[in-house]
């Protein structure tokens, strides 16, 4: 290990310049006195980053990627902004208001006890110490919302109705679908070569699976590396808006009994197959006014958490460097 050490002090010394070079290479911005790395971008983007491994078209690809980057980089810039702001008006959380909100968590997940919390975190790519760092900061700023941003929220009864005349626009007619899935799964910190090793995996099992004769169901308790794999994959009846988007897209544009080619979600990859679909009524204005109130707040509180971090971003000194 010394040896190694003094081996890097002497190739630092010996190329000062270049050494100084790729630093200033891998700062993304600079927001005031705080730097953002291309490290930190490149994070943040992996799951967006990771869903156009499947894209063929180099040209399509390489656009892809760098409207993904801009996207964190800006993402990555408003954080940088608030946290400044929250240093500013003390709105810090305390350990005590950690510890209740982390409490909360576990009693939403049904988590028992610290190993099935330590691996329902695995799976999202934290241990305890990061998530309750990436925590901690979301509560900080959801105080800096609460503050600067709640008041100017408000959702009429007016809103409601055209919100609910929207809803029944997109719910007639629609359906729900029965589903099935065989997952590859993918770890969080997999290299490029390995997401696509496991594309390649799904791309077969999706072909074995539409031979003539083949139980899907059966192939999903032989091949799946997802939860739903002793239940042959099923994922029962469900309507729009409950699974990732990427994965829903598929599946309600799929035929009965059609399988489709491998979908790229946070979890890995998907070979869906729909198995029903079927017509669902419109549920009236009381079931869901609670939920449309929901929806209409929290799209107005984005809109106005986006202009407010416009605001921040003119007053401050913002240099971008990808």
């Amino acid at each position: 290990m010394k040896k190694w050490l003094g081996t890097m002090v002497a190739v630092l010394l010996l190329n000062g310049a270049a050494a100084r070079a790729e630093l200033v290479d891998r700062v993304a911005a600079v927001v005031n006195r705080d730097i953002i790395t291309q490290s930190e971008v490149e994070k943040r983007a992996a799951p967006e980053l990771a869903r156009l491994a499947g894209e063929r078209d180099t040209q399509k690809r390489a656009e892809a990627r760098a409207a993904v980057m801009k996207k964190a980089l800006d993402s990555l810039i408003g954080e940088k902004l608030m946290e400044e702001q929250i240093r500013e008006l003390g709105l810090g959380v305390t350990d005590a208001e950690l510890e209740a909100a982390v409490s909360d968590v576990k009693r939403q997940n049904n988590v028992t006890d610290d190993t099935q919390f330590n691996q329902l975190l695995a799976g999202e790519g934290f241990n305890v110490a990061t998530y309750k760092e990436f925590l901690r900061k979301q509560m900080s700023r959801m105080k800096l919302v609460q503050m600067k941003v709640s008041s100017k929220v408000k959702v009429s009864e007016e809103d409601l109705k055209a919100a609910y005349t929207q809803y029944t626009k997109m719910e007639s007619g629609d359906a729900e679908v029965h589903a099935r899935h065989i997952l590859v799964q993918v770890d969080s910190k997999a290299t490029p070569a390995q997401v696509e090793a496991a594309r390649v995996k799904a791309a077969a099992l999706a072909e074995q699976a539409r031979k003539p004769g083949v139980d899907f169901a059966q192939l999903a308790r032989e091949k799946s590396e997802g939860p739903s794999a002793s239940d042959g994959g099923d994922l029962g009846f469900f309507r729009r808006g409950v699974m990732v988007p990427a994965f829903e897209r598929v599946a309600f544009s799929l035929g009965e009994g059609e399988v489709s080619e491998p979908v790229r979600t946070q979890f890995g990859w998907h070979v869906l197959k729909v198995e029903e679909k079927r017509a669902v009524d419109v549920a009236p204005f009381e079931t869901v006014k609670n939920e449309l109130e929901t929806r209409l707040k929290l799209q107005k509180t984005e809109k106005y958490v986006e202009q407010y971090v416009q605001e921040l971003r003119q007053k401050a000194s913002v240099e971008t460097k990808i």
